[in-house]
């Protein structure tokens, strides 16, 4: 039985959001009928609906507002997540089943800005989720230890390009810190959805980054997720960065088991994530379209891209510059996510010209 204390929480943000003016998908699925039914249930790591939903109590603003403590709350409050994937991942209903990884042909993309022009800079990354631990939420401080040592020590095995150096978090020097937060590449505790998610536990401890000594590849190890694969590098190269980004997930998983579910595909923290887990994107700059903000927008749409600010979720747009990305992750492969985005953008590009 989930405890009194709990259960009080549970009913007081419920009525809180019931209340508001959220607009969050979290807000739009969970009814009275969905919470009783719910309310109850306890997952084997002993999470409960609350650890799921209290980030989205709390932030009333959240644009989906709820995730996952481990990897059995997907199946435990069903009643709840899978009209939320649904919705975010355009159509990806309860009795569809993601598809078997396929990062196709990796040779397939090409430069989308060949001059230069538009493309400031190009990132393909994927979350992964190490088998046999929970998410955040329940993570222990020796566990989140245990995967920082298991990480570290897998990719200091890696070669050729992806061969560099992990930096703990823990007793960081200021220097090294101060560089690696100026090359964008650190990233900060939490921001305030995930500490009400109960994210951000024993920071920052088990947590570091690695990143290759071109600095063109990099793993942020138990920031949202257990790992999250980037590689990224100015310009618009997609091709480059999409197979350095496959070769290095490839020799990870010889290693690592991660955690993969037969209908879900990869599991991650946050349901927006699932799937492929792949988020491909460009910083790009088109004043013109910059001007014409709804066309911009209903070109991304077409493309089921996410149009956002500079500096990624919840940000402006810096002198025109916008962070434009693919948004389904669910019921399609690597390569076709990535191939939305590459669509996409080229198809922006050429609006822009046209203009």
């Amino acid at each position: 039985m989930v405890d009194a204390a709990v259960m009080e929480k549970m009913e007081a943000g419920f009525a809180k959001l019931a209340a508001s003016d959220s607009k969050s998908l979290l807000k739009k699925y969970l009814t009275k009928e969905v919470f009783d039914a719910l309310k109850n249930k306890k997952t084997s790591f002993g999470s409960t609906l609350l650890d799921c939903v209290q980030s989205g109590f709390e932030n009333p603003d959240s644009g989906v507002g709820i995730y996952a403590p481990d990897a059995e709350a997907y199946s435990l409050f069903a009643d709840l997540f899978d009209p939320i994937i649904e919705d975010y991942h355009k159509g990806f209903k309860k009795t569809d089943k993601h598809p078997a990884s396929d990062f196709g042909d990796v040779n397939a993309f090409g430069n989308v800005d060949p001059t230069g022009e538009f493309v400031v800079s190009t990132r393909v990354r994927c979350g992964r989720s190490m088998e046999g631990y929970p998410f955040n939420p329940c993570l222990t401080e020796a566990q989140y230890k245990e995967m920082e040592g298991k990480v570290s020590t897998t990719l200091s095995g890696l070669e050729g390009e992806l061969k560099g150096k992990f930096y703990p978090l823990t007793g960081m020097d200021k220097a090294v810190q101060q560089q690696l937060i100026d090359d964008h590449f650190l990233f900060k505790e939490g921001d305030r959805f995930l500490q009400a998610a109960n994210a951000c536990r024993y920071w920052p401890s088990g947590r570091g980054i690695y990143h290759n000594d071109n600095k063109t590849f990099l793993v942020w190890c138990n920031e949202e997720d257990h790992l999250r694969i980037i590689s990224m590098q100015m310009g618009g190269d997609l091709g480059q960065v999409y197979r350095r980004l496959v070769t290095a997930v490839n020799d990870i998983e010889k290693r690592i088991p991660f955690s993969h579910h037969d209908r879900l595909g990869f599991l991650t923290f946050c349901p927006t994530n699932l799937g492929t887990t792949i988020r491909a994107s460009v910083h790009i700059k088109v004043p013109k379209l910059a001007k014409d903000y709804a066309k911009l927008e209903a070109t991304a749409d077409k493309y089921n891209l996410q149009v956002r600010g500079t500096r990624g979720e919840h940000s402006e747009a810096e002198g025109g510059i916008y962070d434009i990305s693919n948004k389904r992750r669910m019921g399609l492969t690597e390569f076709q996510a990535v191939k939305e985005m590459y669509d996409g953008i080229s198809e922006i590009i050429k609006i822009e010209k046209s203009l």
